[in-house]
């Protein structure tokens, strides 16, 4: 079997288990940020579930490396998976592995190219926003001139960034937490350009369609003629009919009326 085969099948395979892990690991990694005093089983629980989403990405990444056939063009496509995988203490770039659930879903969506654009972006925006404001809110809130003290506070700073409003009245000051921004911003600059395409794909497409609807109707304005001609021929068949009937109609009651 062709190594190429292999890494299709495999990743069609091991796509729901990923999932499931990276669900796992955000979950835990929610919880860990959120809820503070925790019991000791439950903090090494979710401890434990962190740490073995790890060697799970990172073997999921180095087979795939393994069975592709151009291994430098695969590095480069999947460089966020690299550093999610080989930077373990930046837990936050492991949500990406995430994008997996919305190619899973994709299957139940619509084939128009616009609605998966749409859901990807909404998906992928909600999910970016999340992470950020877990990973920002867990670097700053101890810090002692931190901004951001309260998750409500990482949220808004979260949308009010990766929108590329940044309205400046919240903003990191710990290293990890402005590494988080770098992060948002450059994942909402690629959002936006994904929306900006989208929108723009959306109009070239309608105008090509009223061009090649233009062009056929000169190109064979005789098609429709023909069609024209046809309905006007069913309209006059189904009046004759029509009147054929209610004559019909008219002469049974005379009849019945007469015989009376």
């Amino acid at each position: 079997m062709h190594r190429e085969e292999i890494r299709v099948r495999y990743e069609r395979a091991s796509q729901w288990p990923l999932v499931v892990v990276a669900l796992l690991f955000v979950t835990a990694y929610a919880w860990q940020v959120l809820r503070t005093g925790l019991p000791d089983w439950a903090e090494t629980t979710l401890t434990v579930v962190t740490l073995a989403a790890w060697p799970i990405f990172l073997a999921d990444y180095v087979v795939r490396l393994v069975l592709a056939e151009r291994r430098w063009r695969f590095v480069r496509r999947n460089w966020v998976d690299g550093l999610a995988v080989l930077l373990p203490l930046l837990r936050p770039l492991r949500i990406i592995s995430l994008v997996r659930v919305a190619r899973v879903l994709d299957r139940k969506l619509t084939g128009s190219l616009h609605g998966r654009v749409a859901w990807y972006v909404s998906a992928i925006a909600l999910l970016i926003s999340f992470m950020a404001s877990l990973a920002v809110y867990d670097a700053e809130r101890d810090a002692p001139d931190a901004v951001i003290t309260s998750y409500g506070d990482a949220v808004w700073w979260a949308l009010t960034t990766i929108t590329t409003v940044g309205y400046g009245d919240t903003y990191p000051v710990t290293t990890e937490g402005r590494l988080v921004a770098v992060l948002l911003m450059v994942g909402g600059i690629a959002l936006l350009g994904v929306v900006t395409a989208a929108v723009a794909s959306w109009f070239v497409g309608r105008v090509a369609d009223a061009a090649q609807a233009d062009r056929a109707l000169e190109e064979h304005p005789t098609v429709l003629q023909e069609e024209v001609r046809q309905l006007a021929e069913e309209v006059r068949r189904l009046r004759a009919e029509l009147g054929r009937r209610r004559d019909d109609v008219v002469t049974d009651d005379v009849r019945t009326t007469g015989g009376r």
